[in-house]
């Protein structure tokens, strides 16, 4: 039918939603496949991300009972159906899930803000399987793990990132990316006690895988899945920081972390700045020398007096008498003597 035609991509690798339809899974089951191993991928040479190559896609292809096979492998299931599928309670399945027999392979909050675990129905039909299981799946819980439980144990988000880590290390391509992968379930304040080097830190955080995504950044979803990413247990906290400073010492030695280069040359100045030129000075004579055991002259403080360049105007003289008055004062005189 022409529906259902393959078109195989150029090249010798395709991307991961490609290489989703041509094995006849949805995006999900193909990438719940690539974390626990059964689709291997390669990274892309030009930074795009991780791809599938031809001859992965012709290997699943050419298997025996393909697809009912592979899908079988990355099929999950809830609470209820799991219980279903073991044949008991979901009461006990869930006393199972807290003490860790079985493991939570995916998880994804619901409306109501509640986590909700899923696990791989192929192992869960293995664990019913299994004789030694008998007594858990139709007895009565042994008394030291009713105590635990009891206690408050519930192992479900622990060992989900045992293994998710499993599947971030897979994916790892050297130290730097192993090193992230630890420290993706790390809190930032650990990271920080163990790298010290605002740099180094920094290069490591470029590496370091973001949680799940479930619900807008920011939102309680998000923030759930955040603290359910990060460790808590003390002891799982401490095997984490050990292997992590041992991955990160392998990565300093095969390729240090980047730092800023200083700046060798000085800044040019903006403005170039000029000396100012001196300003011309009266020539003073030079003093005389003075007889000895003369008293040294004081030598006169402030400025010099202002010499003016016109001598002063001498003062007016009186303006002569006209001739015909003395005359006249004369001849009264001689009258009266």
């Amino acid at each position: 039918m022409a529906g259902n035609t393959i078109t195989k991509p150029s090249g010798l690798s395709c991307t991961p939603s490609h290489a989703a339809r041509e094995l006849g899974l949805k995006r999900g089951e193909f990438d719940l496949a690539v974390h626990l191993g059964r689709i291997r991928t390669a990274p892309d040479e030009g930074g795009g991300g991780r791809r599938v190559t031809r001859a992965e896609i012709d290997r699943l292809r050419t298997a025996d009972g393909f697809p009912e096979t592979l899908l079988e492998s990355v099929k999950t299931v809830g609470t209820t159906d799991g219980a279903a599928l073991m044949e008991v309670t979901s009461a006990r399945f869930t006393r199972f899930a807290r003490l860790g027999l079985v493991v939570p392979v995916r998880f994804y909050v619901n409306r109501y803000r509640a986590v909700v675990w899923l696990y791989l129905a192929e192992e869960l039909r293995q664990f019913a399987a299994d004789k030694n299981h008998t007594s858990l799946l139709n007895g009565r819980t042994p008394e030291g793990l009713r105590d635990q439980l009891q206690a408050g144990l519930d192992l479900r988000p622990r060992n989900w990132r045992g293994r998710h880590l499993g599947f971030l290390l897979r994916q790892a391509d050297g130290p730097w990316e192993r090193a992230g992968a630890l420290a993706a379930l790390l809190d930032p304040v650990q990271i920080a006690e163990i790298v010290q080097d605002p740099y180094e830190r920094a290069h490591l955080n470029r590496f370091r895988p973001d949680p799940p995504a479930h619900g807008a950044p920011g939102s309680p979803a998000a923030h759930l899945a955040e603290r359910i990413m990060t460790a808590e247990d003390p002891d799982e906290i401490s095997w984490l920081r050990a292997d992590l400073t041992q991955v990160l010492d392998e990565a300093r030695r095969h390729r240090p972390a980047p730092r800023p280069t200083a700046e060798l040359t000085a800044p040019r100045p903006t403005a170039e700045l000029t000396a100012p030129r001196p300003t011309a000075q009266l020539a003073v004579p030079r003093p005389t020398a003075e007889p000895a055991g003369s008293p040294p002259t004081a030598e006169p403080v402030g400025p010099p007096p202002i010499l003016s360049e016109r001598p002063p105007e001498p003062a007016p003289e009186p303006a002569p008498e006209p001739e015909r008055s003395r005359g006249m004062l004369g001849w009264l005189r001689r009258r009266n003597a």
